[in-house]
Order: C-alpha cells, then sequence, then structure tokens
C-alpha cells in the first residue's frame, strides 16, 4: 500500500495512464492548430478534436456539434447561465436553482442578481438534499427563462431527480441546464431522456487533464442560442472564441471512451468499496450520521458526521489519507457546509462532517484502512471531549446553561 492515500476524488483525479498516452504525442509531433485549415498541420489536429468530439458525445448521448470546449466546468456553467440571461433577456429575466448547487452555478447567479437585476429562486431541497420537482413547477413565472439544477451534489452525493425537472421544462417551454460535473462517466447520462438543454461537465473529474471542459448545447427542439462570454476568432460556433488546446481535449475524449466502457462495472465496485467504508466506520463508532440519500446517491462517495469531533481536527489525525471537510471548492473558509446548512444539520454536526471520494485506482486495502485510522482518531479525540462524556451520560446538552467568563 502506497501513502499518501487519496480519498478525495470529488475534488480531481488521478489522470488514467491510457488518457496520458493518447495525449503524449498532440503536444510535439502533432502539435497543429486545429482552426488551420490550409495544411496537414491543422487537418490532423482537426480531425483529433473531433474525434474527442464524437467520444465524449456519445457518453451523454448527445450530437457531436452539439458540444463547446471551454477551460472547465466552472466556465461552461457561467457561459450557460450569462449566455442564456443576455441572449433571452427580452423573454424575461427569472432564474430558478437550488440552495446546495456548486459555487459555480450560485456565485453566478449572485453576480447576475447584483449586476444584472435578474431575479433568481433559491430551492430548498430535502433531508437528503433533494429538489422536489414539484418545487420547480411552483417557482415557475411568465418572466422565467433558465431552470439550473444540478445532476448530483459534489458533497453529499445525493442525485436530483433531473429527468422528472427535464420534463416540466419542456412543458412549461423553459430552458434547463444541468451542472452534471460529479454525475458524467459516474452514472449513466442521457441528455435526449433527461430533457436536458445545456448541461457543463469537465475532464478532470473522470480521470483526464485539468483545463478542458464543456458545454452541452441543444441545436434542436430547442435549438439553443448563447451570448458569447469571450470574444475573439468566433471559434466553437461563435460561443467560445480561443484556440482549442488539442492534446487535452484528445485526452478528454479518451477519459470519456473509458468512462462508457468501464462504469457498469466500475460503479458496482466503487458503491462495494464505499459501503465497505460505511460498514467497517459505523460498526465500531456510535453518534455518526450519513449525509445525503441512503439510495440515490453517486456510487463513490460517502459524506458522515461524527457527533463531538471537529472535522478539521479529525482531518490533522489521518494525514497520510487525503479527505476533506466539504468541496474543494469552498474549503478555504472554516464556516460550515453551506450543503450540509441546507439539509438542516445544525452547525455542530456540519463542523464534524467528512467526504470521502473512492476512485478508480482505490483498492479494499486502502478502504480498510482508512476505515481503522478514523475509527482511532474519533475514538481519541471523543475521549479528550468534556461534551462526549456529558452526552454519554444521558446530559441533555441543548439544556445545559453555559456560564460566560
Amino acid at each position: 500500500m502506497k501513502f499518501p492515500i487519496f480519498l478525495d476524488n470529488h475534488s480531481t483525479t488521478p489522470m488514467d495512464p491510457r488518457v496520458l498516452d493518447t495525449m503524449l504525442p498532440y503536444f510535439c509531433e502533432k502539435f497543429g492548430n486545429a482552426a488551420s485549415r490550409n495544411h496537414p498541420f491543422g487537418w490532423e489536429a482537426e480531425e483529433a478534436v473531433e474525434r474527442a468530439r464524437q467520444q465524449i458525445a456519445q457518453l451523454i448521448h448527445a450530437d457531436a456539434k452539439e458540444l463547446v470546449f471551454t477551460s472547465g466546468a466552472t466556465e461552461s456553467d457561467n457561459l450557460a447561465l450569462k449566455g442564456v440571461l443576455e441572449m433571452y433577456k427580452e423573454k424575461g429575466d427569472h432564474i430558478i436553482t437550488s440552495a446546495t448547487e456548486h459555487r459555480a452555478v450560485l456565485d453566478t447567479a449572485k453576480s447576475l442578481e447584483s449586476k444584472k437585476g435578474v431575479k433568481v429562486t433559491y430551492l430548498p431541497v430535502d433531508k437528503y438534499g433533494m429538489v422536489n420537482p414539484d418545487d420547480v413547477r411552483n417557482a415557475i413565472t411568465d418572466k422565467t427563462i433558465l431552470i439550473s439544477i444540478m445532476m448530483a451534489n459534489n458533497e453529499i452525493g445525493t442525485i436530483n431527480p433531473i429527468k422528472e425537472i427535464g420534463k416540466i421544462a419542456k412543458e412549461k417551454g423553459i430552458l434547463f441546464h444541468c451542472d452534471a460535473t460529479q454525475g458524467v462517466g459516474k452514472i449513466p447520462v442521457n441528455v435526449q431522456e433527461m430533457g436536458i438543454d445545456l448541461m457543463a461537465f469537465s475532464a478532470h473529474k473522470i480521470y483526464g487533464p485539468k483545463g478542458v471542459g464543456a458545454l452541452y448545447v441543444r441545436k434542436k427542439a430547442p435549438r439553443v442560442r448563447l451570448a458569447p462570454i469571450i470574444d475573439g476568432g468566433g471559434h466553437e460556433r461563435g460561443m467560445r472564441s480561443g484556440t482549442l488546446p488539442v492534446p487535452l481535449i484528445v485526452g478528454f475524449g479518451k477519459a470519456c471512451e473509458l468512462c462508457e466502457q468501464e462504469m457498469p462495472t466500475e460503479s458496482v465496485k466503487l458503491a462495494g468499496l464505499r459501503d465497505r467504508l460505511q460498514d467497517g466506520i459505523m460498526k465500531h463508532l456510535d453518534e455518526v450520521y450519513l449525509n445525503g440519500h441512503p439510495t440515490q446517491r453517486l456510487p463513490h462517495n460517502l459524506n458522515i458526521s461524527f457527533a463531538y469531533v471537529e472535522g478539521e481536527s479529525l482531518l490533522m489525525g489521518v494525514k497520510e489519507i487525503a479527505l476533506s471537510s466539504g468541496s474543494a471548492c469552498t474549503s478555504a473558509t472554516l464556516e460550515p457546509s453551506y450543503v450540509l446548512r441546507a439539509l438542516g444539520v445544525g452547525s455542530d454536526l456540519a463542523h464534524s462532517s467528512i467526504r470521502f471520494g473512492l476512485g478508480r485506482f482505490n483498492t479494499a486495502e486502502e478502504v480498510d484502512y482508512t476505515a481503522k485510522r478514523i475509527i482511532e482518531i474519533v475514538t481519541k479525540l471523543r475521549e479528550m471531549s468534556p461534551l462526549y462524556e456529558m452526552a454519554k451520560e444521558g446530559i441533555d446538552l441543548k439544556s445545559v446553561q453555559w456560564t460566560a467568563h
């Protein structure tokens, strides 16, 4: 077993060596610009990009022409929200989203509110972190032009009822955007069946390179049009200018091809490892709570709160294991997770939550070691906690009158 152990596969994934092998020729030998249409170097690059486009489109059941390459899912989310609001501003100025979206969507929505006067409805979620399709339906007004709901949550792994939401959007003639960064490559995604009009996803979450992502933009029934947020040479059907990073796109394509081939067996394997980790921890510790939906969840996600233990202290105790106490994009803050708060989890439990993210290269041996170390550290930290001791003695901590000195 090699240390440190990486169990933070929601934040990023190690590149699959097969992806790297596919990319390497495009750095030195096949270095052409895909937009250079008058010599073999450009043709070769363009051919590689179009092949990758096909591989990516196949994974999500889209047409290759419906993909717009970006620098990653954050840019894709920005392009979807800002591009739709600008293009369809004559029709309305209202967006519906949820309280547990990734910051790439929430902060974009807040920016549109403050700078453009856009009206945004932030839907609540249930105790499992799931959006109720009826809430989506009830929030629609005659000014609604976009619904943006994530496929699967990056902290708690809960999978939303995307197909039902897509159906409501279609009935009402409203565009439906989905941040599927955590879902693509992990669970089956079919943009046609799910009624998705715009979808953001990224290569580095599926064992591909960092720095490249895509936005799926439906081209018929309805044909979605976007105002660009980057101006330039009119690349990507005018929606996203800039020279295409051919090696990264080639790697993205290969990563998607591998996901399509291996997802059925990989998801079963990862769900098995996750359940093994969950059972290993929960059999030996009390006052441990699962966050997120018990069954409608990503196969590789496990988010647990350990009562009477500070999450950061727990992470410090297991430095040889890469874990997270929330989203990698917000882990610089010491605020309790806004996702857990939206579920109704109290701040004490929210502060004690740990996210375990399993991946393609994790082993049963690593999972067993992790469970053992977590049990050791939680037990040790609780031995030092007077609160845990009081709770074990049956004292209701909520009724205690603490005196301030």
